[in-house]
């Protein structure tokens, strides 16, 4: 869906550990991956393998045949996040192009300066915590190439540092691929209403026919001091649409979609509408207006009930 509707590049990860949206039957075989790396090789498009998970110890060695694999299956690209994976990426496969993963934290030109010196990335995906003139001053500080969300989740947490959900569960995007494991998620009905928990813990509740999110506890609504409501964030959704002209005059190579974890209708409206968005601004972007259609479609697919443009935009600063 994400190739019929005109995305250049396409990310992806294995069924393990390795990969931080590690869940189950949500990920492609390796049969499909060949099949898929095929598809985008004949309309033109790269395949990038994410790896963007931390190597725990003892079990190196799973992450080193994930990087295997991905040269082995065609990746254009591996994203990563930990150093010694990155490290033995750039010996043993000196020709696979390296990026540096949102997981990296990454937020300033010398830690981008030092993954290059060191690996030789060749971009960063940047972390959703710097503003519009934040990430204007790296491009000017660095030819590595810069990669930015246009659309998707927003978090409260620095980008690779989460803890939340490990204090729940023991497991985390970054030691085992996953935020809210499946198996720390319980559902229980009563008198109508829907408890939502994760490791016993109540996340959220909600009323008949109220739309029930999957528990996280960055998102779920608690009693503090007596005020009930969403405590660290309220679900809502980034949309980069209107800023797409400033973000190709900073030099932006790609444009990222959250694209993982959602359905087949998701990725074909959002990437339908940012290649016609992204067209639409390259052609001329000093008269580049967001249409009201492709706010609707984004808008039905926001995670919430609102979105925003996040840090990039901070009129309060």
């Amino acid at each position: 869906m994400a190739l019929q509707h005109g995305a250049d590049a396409i990310y992806l990860g294995l069924r393990d550990a390795t990969n931080a949206r590690n869940f189950g039957g949500l990920n492609f075989s390796e049969d499909d991956i060949r099949t898929g790396v095929a598809e985008a090789r004949a309309r033109g498009a790269e395949v990038l393998f994410a790896i963007n998970t931390f190597a725990q110890m003892g079990q190196v060695d799973r992450w080193h045949r994930a990087v295997d694999a991905a040269a082995v299956l065609g990746a254009d690209a591996v994203i990563m996040a930990d150093p010694g994976l990155m490290a033995y990426a750039a010996e043993k496969h000196p020709d696979l192009r390296l990026h540096l993963s949102v997981q990296g934290s990454a937020t300033h030109a010398d830690a981008i300066a030092l993954m290059r010196e060191r690996f030789g990335i060749r971009r960063v995906v940047l972390p959703r915590v710097l503003t519009l003139a934040q990430i204007a001053k790296l491009a000017r500080q660095t030819d590595v190439e810069l990669e930015v969300f246009g659309f998707g989740s927003l978090c409260v947490m620095a980008e690779g540092r989460c803890l939340l959900s490990s204090y729940a569960t023991a497991d985390s995007p970054n030691n085992r691929g996953v935020c809210s494991p499946a198996h720390a998620v319980r559902w229980d009905e009563t008198d109508g209403t829907m408890h939502a928990r994760l490791s016993g813990i109540l996340i959220d509740s909600y009323a008949p026919g109220e739309p029930a999110g999957y528990p996280t506890l960055c998102k779920g609504r608690f009693t503090v001091e007596g005020e009930h409501g969403y405590v660290l964030e309220e679900p809502t959704s980034l949309n980069a649409l209107s800023l797409l002209p400033a973000l190709i005059d900073i030099g932006i190579a790609a444009i990222k979609i959250e694209g993982r974890q959602r359905s087949p209708r998701y990725v074909a409206d959002v990437v339908g509408v940012l290649r016609a968005a992204i067209d639409d601004a390259w052609r001329d972007p000093r008269r580049f207006v967001p249409r009201q259609e492709w706010q609707a479609t984004l808008g039905r697919h926001a995670e919430g009930d609102q979105v925003t443009q996040g840090a990039y935009d901070r009129p309060w600063r």
